[in-house]
């Protein structure tokens, strides 16, 4: 198999958990309608975002693995003989939570689980308060369609995770997202925010000579606490290339269903001529293990 099919869901969340569903559902028909081999959903794509604000209730919305999520993207995986990449908000023990990525294997199964690494905590992104960092590693899960390397919204920042995710073995690197502009910045700070955004993931591609997908939300969630003006998700979802070329790229505002083929052939041919891996210089990065240089 050369190419694999992929289908990324950027959609509008609300507070009904059922209409998300509804709408995730009918769009996974039919990208796997379309011949979608794997289908990638956004970040907590059951609901809305809630990290806008510290709430000790929103608790209640979290939910075990497997568990009602699993169990019904499950069902449909295994009726339409296709690979999920899921994303909920995880009850692991009393108190004990993480934001966590699941995917579910052509069968129904869980093949594996990534739990977010990096966690942020800045106005409108009180992560921290809901969310404990993962200590499952930079590992890519295997699945009936390659080896998936997956990195959770404020992970795809960072170069180090996308090349831990690389080494080990990782083939593809998916991105589910949900990240926004403060409605209150000047549109040339968003769009500077949203290019950055777009280049620092693009550079993952180059500089490890995978695909990558990033699948962004979209549409406006007011902040239930009124401290700030709410988010603005800016959608953009998109794939990018071994060499960083945009494969295709979503609206800023509307819900829309990508679908993209990759071509598994590609890294292999791009790190022949581009041998990143081959001339790094791994006797003298130990440094990079430290917090700062003094």
């Amino acid at each position: 198999m050369n190419t694999l099919k992929v289908a990324m869901l950027q959609q509008r969340c609300g507070t009904d958990r059922s209409d998300n569903l509804r709408k995730s559902f009918a769009a996974i028909r039919t990208a796997a309608a379309q011949g979608a081999q794997l289908a990638v959903l956004q970040e907590l794509h059951t609901g809305l975002y809630f990290c806008q604000t510290e709430d000790n209730a929103v608790f209640q919305q979290a939910e075990s693995i497997p568990g009602p999520s699993t169990d019904q993207f499950g069902r449909l995986a295994q009726e339409l003989g296709i690979v999920l990449l899921i994303s909920l908000f995880e009850r692991r023990a009393p108190g004990l939570y993480h934001n966590t990525a699941v995917i579910l294997e052509q069968d129904g199964s869980i093949a594996g689980t990534y739990r977010k690494m990096h966690i942020p905590d800045d106005p409108g992104y009180y992560e921290k308060f809901y969310f404990t960092p993962g200590d499952n590693d930079f590992r890519p899960i295997a699945t009936s369609v390659g080896k998936l390397g997956v990195l959770i919204c404020w992970d795809q920042w960072y170069p180090e995770a996308a090349r831990l995710m690389a080494l080990a073995g990782a083939e593809l690197l998916l991105c589910p997202t949900a990240i926004g502009y403060d409605p209150n910045d000047s549109r040339e700070e968003q769009q500077r925010q949203r290019e950055a955004w777009l280049t620092v993931q693009r550079a993952h591609a180059i500089a490890n000579g995978i695909p990558l997908l990033a699948v962004n939300r979209v549409g406006f969630e007011a902040d239930p606490s009124g401290a700030t003006a709410g988010a603005q998700f800016w959608g953009s979802s998109f794939a990018a290339g071994c060499q960083g070329e945009i494969l295709v790229q979503g609206s800023e505002t509307e819900e829309e269903l990508l679908l993209v083929e990759i071509n598994r052939q590609r890294s292999e041919q791009v790190r022949r001529s581009w041998p990143f891996l081959r001339d790094r210089r791994i006797d003298v990065y130990q440094d990079l293990i430290k917090r700062f240089r003094d």
